[in-house]
């Protein structure tokens, strides 16, 4: 009775799969092609492209470090107080000598005065912007190494979906034999315990191993359809889809030993971010330091003055230079400079691990790698000799010269030995993929 439970939940399940793939829509992708689609539609590698235009934005801000300030104004003024009435007059080129005397200077009438002018500041001496700029710099690299490192990470996690996919429904093919092989047997047996060839248990177990079957495809079908939203969600594909997968598991290619042992971990993008970063906190610390000198700037200004719009008759001229130098700030320049010293020491503290990180990780991936080819050597040989096994003992069993439970046993060591042989050559794809990340994908 259990078996049968579970037998009709494996139809039932699979006829809602069945009814979905109906009116889902058929994408058809080899595994460049699904990461290449992610990389070009993945909402997190944009985010990260992001990140690295507003970096640039920040590094472009820095440019006024070096570059002047140009500005140009107009302003308009009416008013009677005498210092500024005697001003304007005298800068509009109007006074007189009736200007002159005591009472009009004391008591003036009111005047307007339209003034134009444009207004230059040229950095001269700024060292604490000019360490901000290679902050700003160094910061602007750190996030672009992140985002080429974003888009490594999307292209592992696509795969990994991928290849599971590919294994979710070869081990679905496995099974989908050994089930048609298994009700073909559970026939055979209810006909033969008819006519008392058999015993009762034999003819159950035979509906035991069936219901295991179809149990196993449950998960297995579960998978299948985890690993499709999982690249439909890298891939945003949207509504209801099922992907084709044009590529298997075989070997491709191979990742020789010597990539293991003298991968080029320093120039793999995330350490590369690290170290960009690290170059940024030591600029920070700089540039607090050279707070403590002095700014010096130029200036330069020219004014129009006149009693109507726009004001451009009377023209004045200034040009300057300042010095500006905070000699004590209340230590809080003290303080800018040991956060800023923490900092870089928390920067390289990173660097340095995620450098002996990286190592590790490349040994652990070519240690798989290796494992993985040897296993899927062995899962051969095992997947061999369990098919001769099977042949032979269904040919005794035929004869009546072997019973049940040998026949299940062998049917049994040969669906796992597909699937173990399948689990190795994933593991072997997704082994290599992984070196390849870990050791330096470029």
């Amino acid at each position: 009775m259990k078996g049968l439970k579970i037998a009709v939940s494996a139809i039932a399940m699979a006829m809602i799969f069945g009814a979905s793939a109906k009116g889902a829509e058929t994408v058809s992708l080899g595994v460049d092609e699904a990461v290449a689609m992610a990389k070009e539609n993945n909402l997190s590698l944009k985010a990260a492209r992001s990140r690295v235009d507003q970096a640039e934005g920040r590094y472009l801000q820095t440019r006024k470090a070096y570059l002047p300030t140009v500005s140009l104004s107009e302003t308009v003024m009416h008013t009677n107080d005498p210092a500024a009435v005697f001003t304007w007059k005298l800068r509009q080129g109007v006074i007189g000598q009736q200007d002159m005397q005591f009472a009009t200077m004391n008591d003036p009438d009111a005047v307007t005065n339209f003034q134009a002018g444009i207004s230059l500041q040229q950095p001269v001496f700024n060292k604490d912007a000019w360490k901000g700029r290679s902050a700003a710099r160094a910061v602007r690299e750190s996030m672009a190494h992140q985002y080429e490192r974003a888009g490594q990470s999307i292209g592992l996690e696509v795969k990994k979906a991928y290849y599971g996919l590919v294994l979710a429904r070869l081990n679905l093919d496995a099974l989908a034999t050994s089930i048609a092989a298994m009700r073909r047997h559970n026939h055979e047996a209810s006909k033969a315990y008819e006519k008392g060839l058999v015993t009762r248990s034999d003819m159950l177990a035979t509906g035991v191993r069936l219901a295991e079957l179809e149990e196993q495809k449950l998960v297995l079908l579960d998978q299948e359809q985890t690993m499709t939203d999982a690249l439909a969600f890298f891939l945003r594909l949207e509504g209801d889809i099922v992907i084709e997968t044009k590529d298997g598991l075989d070997r491709t290619g191979s990742v020789t030993a010597v990539l293991a042992d003298g991968a080029p971990v320093d120039t793999r993008s995330d350490i590369m971010a690290l170290k960009a970063a690290k170059d940024a906190a030591e600029f920070q610390y700089e540039m607090a330091d050279a707070k403590s000198l002095p700014r010096v700037n130029a200036f330069a200004e020219t004014t129009w003055n006149d009693d109507g719009f726009p004001g451009i008759d009377g023209h004045n001229w200034t040009l300057g230079l300042s010095m500006h130098w905070t000699i004590f700030d209340g230590y809080a320049n003290a303080g800018r400079k040991a956060e800023a010293r923490a900092a870089g020491m928390e920067s390289g503290y990173l660097y340095e691990e995620a450098r002996e990180r990286s190592r590790f990780e490349v040994r652990r991936a070519a240690r798989n790698l290796a494992t993985a080819a040897s296993r899927i050597d062995v899962a051969s040989s095992a997947l061999e000799e369990a098919r001769v096994s099977l042949d032979f003992i269904s040919d005794r069993y035929r004869a009546g010269q072997a019973m049940m439970f040998e026949l299940l046993g062998r049917e049994g060591a040969y669906t796992q030995a597909m699937m173990r042989l399948n689990k190795a050559k994933f593991d072997y794809v997704l082994a290599s993929s992984e070196l390849l990340y870990y050791a330096n994908p470029n």
